[in-house]
């Protein structure tokens, strides 16, 4: 027995792949010109064609730089956005997770207020606090430093990671706090050996959430930090971009380069991001 095809079950596959196709488009562009000659992207009418070869040495221009042009490359902000991010996605996601903790199964006076404070901070535009987020920075000593960046991406990352773990541990049931509580574990005890164990989908959740905005974060990184040395990669590639030489195939490479390391935590952890993310989505 056949089956018939729904007409309205075909119009929608059709209209998703329309839309899967559109949403391609620009990474088949970032692809094909990344791998083309210099000669090849100059000229616009072949900008949709295939390379005519496996041209490599954009790919090398962008990462080691064109001294001799006065063009630096990308490895050194590479290890730049490394050093800044995973401290500050790892120390957002614990700050996070002990808050969430603490807010859903250790009640207290104004806990109903200090956590809609917390979460206002969510919707701070980044442009309204710059001038008075570098002053402070200045005068704590961490100005135009790596350390006040992750400083600066750990206060902000506390409210949506604090929101995420709050719903996460809605799901645990009280009775393992309460039995844990009668066998002498205090507050952190509790937390160590009943809560963390079972919050891996939500550090699965956060970690993505947090590394993926860190890593691509232009607007702080470009303020507070002044020095070349010092920038993360999505600074050094606007610098790259914004020369006065437009090789836009090594540009086009430089932007893969710098989409390799989140593509890698989304291919490695993403499995564990929908399960995560339903975990906490029945009680809130």
């Amino acid at each position: 027995m056949t089956r018939r095809l729904n007409p309205a079950r075909i119009g929608i596959y059709m209209l998703l792949i329309l839309f899967a196709i559109l949403f391609l488009v620009p990474v088949y562009v970032l692809l094909a010109s990344s791998l083309k000659a210099f000669a090849e992207v100059q000229d616009l009418s072949k900008l949709w064609r295939l390379p005519s070869g496996l041209h490599l040495e954009s790919f090398r221009s962008a990462w080691f730089g064109i001294p001799e042009k006065g063009l630096r490359g990308l490895a050194p902000n590479l290890l730049n956005s490394l050093y800044l991010t995973v401290p500050a996605t790892i120390i957002s996601s614990m700050l996070g997770s002990l808050n969430g903790y603490v807010l859903c199964k250790w009640k207290f006076r104004g806990a109903n207020v200090i956590f809609p404070l917390m979460l206002f901070g969510m919707f701070i535009p980044y442009q309204s606090i710059l001038i008075p987020l570098t002053q402070t920075l200045a005068a704590i000593g961490l100005g135009g430093t790596l350390w006040g960046l992750i400083l600066v991406h750990v206060v902000y990352g506390i409210p949506i990671t604090t929101l995420i773990f709050r719903n996460y541990y809605a799901e645990v049931p009280t009775d393992l706090i309460e039995a844990a509580r009668i066998d002498g574990a205090g507050i952190l005890g509790v937390y160590w050996r009943v809560i963390f164990p079972l919050s891996l989908p939500g550090f699965v959740v956060v970690i993505i959430w947090q590394f993926t905005n860190i890593w691509n974060e232009f607007l702080f990184a470009v303020t507070l930090l002044q020095k070349p040395e010092l920038q993360p990669i999505t600074v050094a590639l606007r610098n790259l971009a914004g020369s006065q030489i437009k090789e836009w195939n090594m540009v086009m490479a430089g932007a893969l380069i710098a989409a390799i390391p989140t593509l890698l935590i989304y291919v490695l952890m993403g499995r564990y991001f929908v399960r995560g993310l339903l975990a906490g989505s029945v009680k809130g």
